[in-house]
């Protein structure tokens, strides 16, 4: 666990959540959460050597400097779920280590740790249930409280390799029969390239043969007979790491209820202007494919058919005109629409044989412009 050089002298400072589950699995923690028992931002303020960074009043938490390492402390609260699948509402700040702990997710998440002296404080069992590799709910509503939990044990199950234990499993399922779609899709759409961009094809086929695709649309889903994993892996190089959960879940179609950005609007617009297409040579692939995102041709290849994809990839992808507009200019052909068809006839040339030089592309051009 990181040093924090905090001089606490209440005894209520603790490490919580994923910093101590990540710990006690030997685990490196890339977050490292606080939570004072009791007003974190006075408590904050009380500190010397930290300098206050942002405070959120409404949740009581608080950012602080401290030897030049941002820390985020929350206060312990607690909160109801006034309109299930939304953000909860704070009903009380400073309330016991225990009844903070409860709102949590899953008891290997509700595990707190004693900032001073080390104690792991564990109420609801999180121990036990690290030890036995167990997904656990503290209570019968959690997932209808907030569903985005579904998604999350599925990322835990493949991070950790954990599994839901038999209760939590069929509160899952009960939900899933009977889901309120009013829900913060914002929160689905954060859980879901969380668990994708992990790039597993176990999360996958879970996600599909488990029903929580369900969350996102109400329209049955055809699992495609690819290892998306095996091909993402062998053309890992060439994609947006951030646009992995984009290639899983394409399957789905319909993501009208998440909100995309520019970038991954253009992925799926380019896809399904090309989903009807048959490519049956290598210039209408090339033609297809060419100047569009690797993620679009991947889709294609997924959800339509992958020899094409695979052809593009490998062999076409950096098939280029050696010859300019320039050059035509200097055969005395002047500018015209004709210049485009005439590229494009040198284009289907290079498709048949790449290796056709600069001087064979004047050559060609010359015959087609005659």
């Amino acid at each position: 666990m990181n040093i924090i050089r905090i001089k606490d002298n209440t005894n209520k400072l603790f490490f919580i959540g994923g910093v101590v589950r990540d710990e006690i699995l030997g685990k490196k923690s890339f977050d490292i959460d606080l939570t004072y028992v009791g007003d974190a931002i006075e408590y904050a303020k009380s500190l010397s050597n930290a300098e206050i960074q942002k405070i959120n009043e409404p949740f009581g938490t608080v950012r602080v400097k401290i030897d030049n390492q941002e820390v985020d402390i929350a206060s312990t609260r607690e909160e109801i779920y006034e309109r299930p699948g939304h953000l909860p509402t704070i009903t009380k700040i400073g309330c016991s280590l225990k009844e903070d702990v409860l709102r949590r997710d899953f008891t290997i998440n509700a595990l707190a740790k004693n900032f001073n002296s080390g104690e792991i404080i564990d109420y609801t069992g999180g121990l036990s249930d690290i030890k036995t590799k167990t997904l656990r709910v503290l209570h019968d509503k959690s997932f209808i409280e907030d569903p985005t939990r579904i998604i999350r044990a599925l990322k835990f199950s493949v991070r950790f390799n954990f599994k839901l234990d038999e209760h939590s499993k069929k509160l899952q399922d009960e939900y899933l029969d009977n889901i309120n779609y009013d829900m913060s899709y914002k929160r689905v759409k954060k859980e879901l390239v969380e668990t994708f961009n992990l790039n597993s094809q176990r999360a996958y086929n879970e996600f599909i043969d488990s029903g929580i695709y369900k969350l996102v649309t109400e329209k049955e889903i055809i699992k495609p007979d690819i290892n998306i994993e095996n091909l993402i892996n062998k053309y890992k190089n060439l994609i947006n790491p951030q646009n992995i959960w984009l290639i899983y879940t394409a399957t789905i179609e319909d993501l009208s209820r998440l909100e995309l950005t520019r970038e991954e609007k253009k992925i799926f617009e380019d896809f399904n202007a090309l989903k009807n297409l048959n490519l049956n040579t290598d210039f209408e692939t090339y033609k297809a494919f060419e100047n569009k995102n690797i993620e679009t041709v991947l889709l294609y290849g997924i959800i339509k058919n992958l020899v094409p994809a695979i052809n593009y990839l490998e062999n076409l992808k950096n098939i280029k005109i050696e010859i300019t507009g320039d050059d035509l200019q200097k055969l005395g052909i002047p500018p015209s629409p004709k210049y485009k068809e005439c590229f494009d006839r040198i284009l289907e040339a290079k498709c048949m044989n790449a290796h056709i030089t600069k001087e064979e592309e004047l050559e060609i051009a010359k015959t087609y412009l005659k």
